[in-house]
């Protein structure tokens, strides 16, 4: 499992993301802050685009990035996110797609995901809690 003093490493990481989200339509800024297996944090941020599909959320930019980097092997994220300028305010579970694409580079049953929440709060799930029954490579043969 992992310590408090790491999760609460990774919620200021996913915050400072959450900082240079690009969200001029939606106005809900999120972050992510990924730990890699060897130690190192990548983060990611939620950018939106006025044709909306192209946009990205800021889970599977943290992955994406840190995949074109090289790294395949992650052991937690953390992802805060709440309307543009607040401090956070509420728990934002990452979507179902960001689900699949970390379940695709995790063993699920290992994967853990924090999620801040208000007033230091968080929460704390594995992979697999968050996205049971999953399908994924090892499906594929």
């Amino acid at each position: 499992m992992i310590d408090d003093i790491l999760i609460r490493e990774l919620i200021t990481a996913a915050d400072e993301a959450r900082s240079r989200s690009y969200a001029p339509y939606s106005n809900y800024a999120v972050g992510a802050a990924l730990l890699t297996g060897d130690g190192r944090i990548i983060t990611g941020c939620n950018m939106e685009n006025a044709a909306f599909g192209p946009g990205i959320c800021a889970e599977r930019c943290a992955v994406y990035k840190a995949v074109s980097e090289g790294c395949r092997d992650f052991t937690a994220i953390a992802v805060a996110g709440s309307p543009v300028g607040e401090p956070i305010s509420q728990f934002a579970s990452p979507c179902g797609v960001c689900r699949q694409v970390m379940r695709e580079f995790t063993d699920p049953a290992d994967f853990i995901v924090i999620v801040a929440g208000p007033d230091g709060r968080y929460k704390v799930n594995t992979l697999e809690e968050l996205l049971p029954d999953s399908f994924g490579p090892d499906n594929l043969g």
